[in-house]
Parts: structure tokens; sequence; C-alpha cells
């Protein structure tokens, strides 16, 4: 008898366990978890897990983090390049949870990325960047010097 495992998820919770990302794990992660691109729901909420978790990951998984969540959000679900008020608060919901930078990351990239969103999507990304979560000022530090 054949069954299907769900190896996305207990991939990222040995990740979770592990303690870190890294590098190694990101190509590993493109290569044999999200090879045929696609994202789903249950997919893109074991990545904010992972960003939850707040770890010490490696840089490649911020980059991952925000490509994956911006396709499943602007590219994959329907209609494409529209951010619906439905997926905005998903969003919003999930990047609340983890208040992490690479959140941060994945709000601002979704919003330069899609064609439309509601405008109160738009001023609540806003209010989180001039809020001071945690490594944002860092970030913005690193990127002008």
């Amino acid at each position: 008898m054949c069954f299907a495992i769900d190896r996305s998820r207990t991939i990222i919770s040995a990740m979770i366990l592990g303690g870190k990302v890294t590098a190694q794990d990101v190509a590993w992660l493109r290569r044999e978890v999200f090879a045929d691109g696609e994202v789903t729901r249950e997919a893109a909420d074991e990545l904010f897990a992972v960003a939850r978790a707040r770890m010490n990951n490696a840089p490649e998984w911020t980059e991952f983090f925000v490509e994956l969540i911006t396709d499943y959000v602007v590219w994959q679900t329907r209609p494409t390049g529209i951010v619906t008020d439905e997926q905005a608060r998903w969003l919003m919901q999930r990047a609340d949870e983890c208040k992490s930078l690479e959140a941060l990351a994945a709000l601002v990239n979704v919003l330069a990325e899609a064609q439309r969103a509601p405008q109160w999507f738009i001023g609540a990304v806003r209010a989180r960047a001039c809020s001071g979560w945690p490594g944002v000022d860092n970030a913005l530090r690193a990127a002008a010097g």
C-alpha cells in the first residue's frame, strides 16, 4: 500500500527543532519540496511557523520566504496580481503573529508586486514598517550604510 506523506510539514518541523535554517536547507527546500513552484495555504502557514520560531537563519531563508509567500498571495491565488480582502487579512494575521523582519519583508514585497490591494492593507503595512518590529531598524541601517 502506498500513501502520500506531507514532506514539507515534517521538514519544517525538523528545521524548527534544529533551531536554524541553513543555506543548504533552503537549497534543499527549493529542489525537493517546492520544485514545482506551487505554494499551498498550508505550506505558507508552515513557512510562517519558521518565521514565528525566531531562529538564527541563513540570509537565504529570508529571500526564499519572501519569494514563496509573495508567489502564493499574488501569483498563485486567483485572481492573480490582486490581493483580496481575505488574502490581506490572512497575511496580516500571520505577519502579526511573527513580528519578524522576514514577515515585514513579505508584506512589503506583496505590495510591490501586487497590481491591486485593499487600501486598509496598504496603510496597515506602512504602520507596521514604522512600529519598530524586531530587526527593522538594523536592516534599514545596513541598507543605508
